[in-house]
C-alpha cells in the first residue's frame, strides 16, 4: 500500500512539472511577441542617386613640402648619387639590400646602394636626380607599386 502510494505520488508530480514548464514557456513567448509589437518600424534610408561628372586632368604636386631626409651616405654599388635619391629599402644586412636591388633592375630600375656608416643601414635607391621636383614625382610613382606596397617610399638628400 506505502508503495503504490509512491508511485502515484511519483507521477502525478511529473504533470505538475510539465504544466510549469509548459506556462513559462508560454508566458516568455508571449512577451517576446509583446516587445516585437512594440519596437517603431524603422524606414529605409532615402538613397540619392549618385551623379557621375568627368575628372579634370590635373596633377598638383607640392614639391617645397616634401619631406627631404639627410644623411651622409656611401655608394656601395652603382653609378653614383645625385642630390635626390628615391629610397625604397633600407636593411642592416647589405645580403638583403643586394636582393631588392637586382630585382629592381629587373624591373629596368636603376637601383643602387649606398651605406649609412653611422646608422648602419643600407639604403636601396631606385632612382636619383639633381632636381627635387624630378624625385618627388618618381618617389610618388613608386609609392603603392609591387616594390613599394606599403608606400614608405621617401627622399633623400646626399650630404
Amino acid at each position: 500500500m506505502g508503495a503504490a502510494l509512491c508511485v502515484a505520488f511519483a507521477f502525478t508530480s511529473c504533470k505538475s512539472q510539465e504544466s510549469a514548464y509548459k506556462k513559462a514557456y508560454e508566458k516568455a513567448k508571449a512577451q517576446e511577441e509583446q516587445n516585437q509589437a512594440q519596437q517603431p518600424v524603422q524606414e529605409a534610408p532615402v538613397v540619392t542617386p549618385l551623379v557621375e561628372k568627368p575628372a579634370d586632368q590635373t596633377t598638383v604636386t607640392n614639391v617645397n613640402n616634401a619631406t627631404v631626409r639627410t644623411e651622409d651616405v656611401t655608394v656601395v654599388s652603382g653609378a653614383g648619387l645625385q642630390a635626390y635619391s628615391v629610397v625604397v629599402g633600407s636593411f642592416s644586412l647589405k645580403a638583403n639590400a643586394e636582393g631588392m636591388q637586382s630585382t629592381l633592375k629587373q624591373a629596368g630600375y636603376d637601383a643602387q646602394i649606398a651605406y649609412n656608416s653611422s646608422l648602419n643601414m643600407y639604403r636601396v635607391i631606385a632612382s636619383t636626380f639633381a632636381d627635387k621636383g624630378q624625385a618627388v614625382q618618381s618617389r610618388d610613382a613608386i609609392r603603392g607599386s609591387q616594390f613599394n606596397p606599403k608606400s614608405d617610399a621617401w627622399l633623400l638628400f646626399k650630404k
